[in-house]
């Protein structure tokens, strides 16, 4: 049995690596037939293979944020969620990227420290390679890191070896490193408060059905403001420029829309409904592809400059002999990172996707929509705030957020179970019994109910603080798998230094290969 998956697996890899040679054919044979009669000509085709390799790595690595909760809870199978994901990743890039873009991204260097154009084209081709190569060797290790905060440590390494330290913005750079700790704490603490929301107010009512009919259109409408305010603030700002204010309006707009329409339609629904877990959890399904679309077509808007912003810069040096802050983006360039991330996401993506969807934390649909939502609500607040977040870390941060969340509401659950353990009797006991000796076996929710019943038959039981905090210590269970929490934290703390250390070298290398 051994051969034939070993055949059929070196089969799957070579034809990926064939597309992935067709593409970059592809970009040569176009650059060359555009461009080869034009000075310096080669170095703007070995800038546009670089690109299209950039777009390869951040379509494999950065887009699985967007879809993987989705596929996790099984809302969305991989092969739709990756359809999904690259029509509107390539249609966010492509229809909304923009026709200027910064030559430096986020303003980290100051490139009026060069006045060599030659110089500048050499330090953009290094940051855009060192940044591939590490999204590259993330995604072999199943790390899903910032795409951002790649290009950002590639061009401040490369700046600072070509014009020394003081060309670098090192307060930007302070901002960009506190959002390693902003980005993932705020996004996890919105996720989890959501859960909890949903948690009490319809999974642990008695009357599920009639909760959700309540609650769900509220919470959908809460998800049609924060992604129509999302969308106008950053998935479309570079084809319409539009202020906070009338953002929120519109995102207002939608919420109203949107509690009138799912009210209605929920309303419909519950008739068919049973009053489980399940069958509650199933109204977030479509509200989840929703969200997989909007996020993917926002983040091929933003992100897609990664890839190409570097290129426009090389080919504006390149055209007009010169270093300018801004630089056109011509209709090729786009395509090259729209089409890139579309291929990198549909033959490397999955092994992101699942790293992110279930690696981490089980996810089922009411989770995986906090996680949606919390990625939203975050990216809103923190351009209100003027933060430098990354989309990658505030959804990674989510799934941590309700991992964890569940961690301690199944050890809070089990302590105080445990506490009135001795004062039942009968039936009861025995449930708690089984319960404690097989607690690493039963779900939270299915301890809540046992939970809650028991208190609510025996409300004369005591339950001292200090006993159940006590008690708390005695259940371990990890929830949160540690192994991908420390992985993932070690990746996103060595992104920035890792990436400009390479892109340094890279620049030594590629000006010393130009000047001999």
């Amino acid at each position: 049995m051994s051969p034939p998956e070993s055949t059929s697996n070196t089969s799957k890899l070579l034809m990926r690596f064939g597309i992935v040679g067709l593409f970059i054919i592809g970009i040569i044979a176009f650059t060359s037939q555009q461009f080869g009669g034009m000075d310096n000509s080669l170095l703007l085709i070995i800038a546009a293979v670089i690109g299209g390799y950039m777009a390869l790595n951040i379509g494999a690595n950065d887009v699985a944020n967007n879809v993987g909760p989705a596929v996790g809870s099984f809302a969305l199978s991989m092969t739709a969620a990756i359809v999904i994901a690259a029509i509107f990743e390539a249609g966010g890039a492509i229809i909304a990227g923009g026709d200027v873009v910064s030559t430096i991204k986020k303003g980290i260097i100051d490139p009026s420290n060069l006045s060599d154009p030659m110089t500048f084209i050499c330090l953009m081709m290094a940051a855009l390679l060192a940044g591939a190569a590490w999204l590259n060797l993330a995604t072999y290790l199943g790390a899903p890191v910032s795409t951002t905060h790649s290009i950002v440590g590639g061009v401040l390494g490369a700046g600072v070896a070509a014009g020394g330290m003081d060309i670098a913005n090192w307060s930007k750079m302070g901002a960009i490193a506190a959002s390693w700790v902003i980005s993932p704490v705020l996004g996890g603490v919105i996720a989890a408060t959501f859960l909890f929301i949903i948690k009490r107010l319809v999974i642990q009512q008695d009357d599920m059905v009639r909760a959700a009919k309540r609650i769900v259109p509220l919470l959908l409408a809460i998800m049609a403001w924060a992604f129509t305010t999302y969308l106008c603030l950053k998935g479309l700002k570079k084809i319409w420029k539009i202020d906070f204010q009338t953002a929120a309006l519109f995102g207002l707009c939608a919420a109203t829309i949107t509690v009138f329409v799912t009210g209605k339609l929920i309303e419909k629904a519950a008739e068919k409904l049973q009053n489980d877990r399940d069958a509650v959890a199933d109204l977030f399904t479509y509200p989840l592809i929703f969200s997989a679309a909007l996020l993917s077509f926002a983040h091929g808007a933003n992100d897609v400059a990664n890839a190409i912003g570097p290129l426009a810069a090389i080919n504006d040096a390149i055209v007009n002999v010169g270093i300018s802050k801004k630089a056109a983006i011509p209709l090729w360039v786009m395509i090259i990172g729209a089409v890139g991330i579309a291929i990198g996401l549909a033959l490397f993506g999955p092994k992101l996707i699942r790293a992110v969807g279930t690696e981490i934390t089980d996810l089922d649909k009411p989770r995986a929509f906090c996680v949606a939502l919390a990625a939203a609500i975050t990216v809103i607040i923190a351009s209100q705030l003027g933060l430098p977040v990354s989309s990658t870390h505030i959804a990674v941060g989510g799934i941590f957020g309700v991992g964890f969340l569940r961690e301690y509401l199944k050890r809070s659950y089990l302590a105080e179970m445990h506490s009135i353990a001795d004062q039942l009797t009968g039936t009861d006991k025995e449930k708690v019994d089984h319960i404690l000796n097989n607690y690493t076996k039963v779900s939270v929710d299915e301890i809540n109910k046992v939970f809650r019943v028991v208190k609510q038959d025996r409300k004369q039981l005591e339950m001292k603080k200090k006993d159940v905090k006590r008690l708390k210590k005695g259940y371990k269970e990890e929830l949160v798998k540690r192994s991908a929490l420390y992985k993932i934290a070690a990746a996103w703390i060595i992104t920035v230094p890792a990436s400009a250390t390479l892109a340094a070298i890279l620049f030594y290398t590629v000006r010393g290969v130009m000047i001999n």
